[in-house]
């Protein structure tokens, strides 16, 4: 099992953003440190209500941070840019991050972002795939000609390519099932977001099965999965502490609606039990374990990206969360591929 920290870095308005972002960089510290295999942050534009740094700088900078960990983008909002512009940073960030770079890529949800960048919300499907196709052209090909209503090309070469060859692997985040299908025929994987719970994760995995079977593609050799987390000595300190920032995040989630573009079941208009219940993994290391223990044993999912901070929970409450997951988890997690053991399971351990 592979594990990396997923770093949001949204922060209340008037957050003094130069501090918040070094707090960000002890994040990263502690998890370079103490063996995390990855760093992973993700994109919005226009996100009312917080502060945020945008993903390429912000991960330019990481990387000066991140050692031998791999860098994530989780995820570039794809139908929003220019494929010329994608395809020379993506290559750029795959060199700062010495070919030890995902390309992660999404569809996007929200109005405003549509109308920020004039993508009509109709277009947006097909600007993804046109735009991931031309990248890949860009990337792979010497003298490339194209003319849309995205960009027009005569015979252009890359200022950059990737270190990685023919390019860095490209995760496709789905939530939908379409989606999902659309993240098998077009993806090296599909990337597991944080939003669903495990049993519409579960049934859609025998959509993407499916639709890889279909095509053929083989199943991809990394599944990953985004998942929001809190490791305290017990479940109630992790809901005392963490309960009110995820709240706080899924009602913005919510307001954003980001929920009318999950299946009809995932609404979250809900009490936060419910709503916390087989999403977020909330506890002691031991509770901690025994709920993603699912995640490998039933789904598969080999890759887990755990987001431990929220817009609003001090650094030192993350850090505490870190070190638990560190010092005790990380090492059971570690066993999954060879024993498929660790801790003991225990009655009633389920979110």
């Amino acid at each position: 099992m592979k594990v990396g920290i997923y770093l949001t870095n949204q922060h209340p308005p008037g957050t003094d953003m130069v501090s918040a972002l070094e707090e960000q960089l002890v994040m990263v510290r502690m998890a370079r440190d103490r063996g995390w295999d990855a760093v992973a942050t993700g994109q919005h534009y226009l996100s009312a209500g917080m502060r945020q740094l945008q993903l390429v700088p912000f991960l330019s900078r990481l990387a000066a941070e991140a050692g031998e960990m791999t860098g994530i983008a989780g995820v570039l909002l794809l139908p929003l840019h220019n494929p010329v512009e994608v395809a020379e940073h993506i290559a750029s960030l795959d060199v700062i991050w010495k070919g030890n770079f995902v390309f992660g890529v999404g569809l996007g949800y929200r109005d405003v972002e549509f109308d920020a960048f004039r993508v009509p919300r109709g277009h947006r499907i097909r600007r993804f795939e046109d735009c991931l196709a031309l990248v890949k052209r860009l990337w792979t090909e010497e003298a490339v000609s194209c003319e849309s209503d995205i960009c027009k090309l005569d015979k252009v070469t890359m200022t950059i390519r990737p270190v990685q060859q023919p390019y860095p692997p490209i995760w496709v985040a789905a939530t939908t099932d379409r989606a999902v299908q659309r993240a098998a025929r077009l993806g090296d994987t599909w990337f597991i977001g944080p939003h669903t719970s495990l049993t519409t994760v579960t049934r859609q995995l025998g959509v993407y099965r499916a639709e890889l079977s279909r095509l053929p593609r083989p199943f991809p050799r990394n599944l990953p999965v985004l998942r929001e987390i809190f490791c305290a000595r017990d479940r109630a300190t992790a809901l005392e502490i963490a309960g009110p920032h995820l709240a706080n995040k899924y009602g913005t989630y919510a307001r954003w609606g980001q929920d009318d573009a999950l299946p009809a079941t995932e609404t979250f208009q809900r009490p936060f039990e419910e709503l916390a219940r087989n999403r977020f993994i909330l506890g002691s290391p031991e509770d901690c374990y025994q709920q993603l223990r699912p995640y490998w044993e039933t789904a598969g999912i080999n890759y887990s990206l755990l987001r431990t901070h929220w817009s609003g929970l001090p650094l030192s409450a993350a850090l505490y969360s870190m070190r638990l997951i560190s010092d005790e988890l990380l090492p059971a997690l570690r066993r999954v591929p060879t024993t498929g053991v660790g801790f003991p399971p225990r009655a009633g351990a389920g979110s």
